[in-house]
């Protein structure tokens, strides 16, 4: 940990390389969960859609996403999307000032790939739920955008409460990936503090441990937030067959 407080190049610390890293770290996550959420909702119902016409579109998202490596995806999205745009827009996003020209690509291909993901787990929540749910919904007027969003949707989300954690703490690992496009995220800091000083296992030693206590705050509130749903569902079912 010594090397932490050591002074750098530029005059700070190496401590300070590794919390602006945390920081982009952190900040890639919440952007891409933001993007993976919406994502994942709106395909994971077309694909349990009774429409042809929506679930062939959300099955063309998830096999485009789900199936090119993330790490091609963002070579895709900072290298070669500029270049298919208009040369206005194109060479607009090529100027954006560092970190943003880096950290915007990388916030698309991770979100992007992990909505796919979260797109088939929601297709898999919805489809557990037993038929009379979304027949009840239509027998009682709803549109269907109602009958997934204040129906389905919601159960759903408490069966793959489990599951989606595990996709979050994937979605933590993977942002480390745009080390690759240039972002000085937490994997990058560890990179650039060994390059510096050649003390590899403390350069990564440390970055390892912030990882782990990542996870396990990420892992702690999901956990919370599973028991707080269950013990609703479990109210809820009380409730009821008190009235029955």
């Amino acid at each position: 940990m010594q090397l932490l407080f050591e002074t750098t190049i530029d005059g700070g610390r190496y401590i300070d390389w590794l919390l602006s890293g945390l920081g982009w770290t952190v900040l890639l996550w919440l952007g891409a969960a933001a993007i993976a959420s919406v994502f994942g909702i709106v395909i994971g119902c077309g694909r349990a859609s009774t429409s042809m016409t929506y679930r062939l579109v959300s099955r063309t998202y998830v096999q485009i996403f789900r199936n090119i490596p993330l790490l091609l995806q963002a070579f895709l999205w900072y290298f070669v999307f500029p270049e298919l745009l208009p040369t206005a827009a194109g060479t607009a996003i090529k100027q954006m000032p560092p970190p943003w020209a880096s950290f915007v690509p990388a916030l698309f291909a991770v979100g992007l790939y992990t909505g796919a993901r979260v797109a088939e787990q929601v297709r898999a929540g919805v489809g557990s739920l037993p038929q009379g749910q979304r027949e009840a919904a239509h027998a009682l007027g709803l549109s269907s955008f109602n009958t997934y969003g204040c129906v389905l949707v919601p159960q759903a989300l408490r069966t793959m409460a489990p599951s989606l954690t595990s996709e979050a703490l994937a979605l933590l690992k993977n942002t480390s990936v745009a080390m690759t496009i240039g972002l000085l995220e937490l994997t990058a800091q560890a990179q650039q503090m060994n390059e510096f000083t050649f003390r590899t296992f403390e350069s990564f030693s440390v970055v390892t441990f912030a990882y782990f206590a990542l996870s396990i705050f990420i892992y702690g509130v999901a956990e919370l937030i599973t028991r707080r749903l269950s013990a609703t569902k479990v109210a809820a079912v009380g409730k009821a067959q008190r009235q029955a």
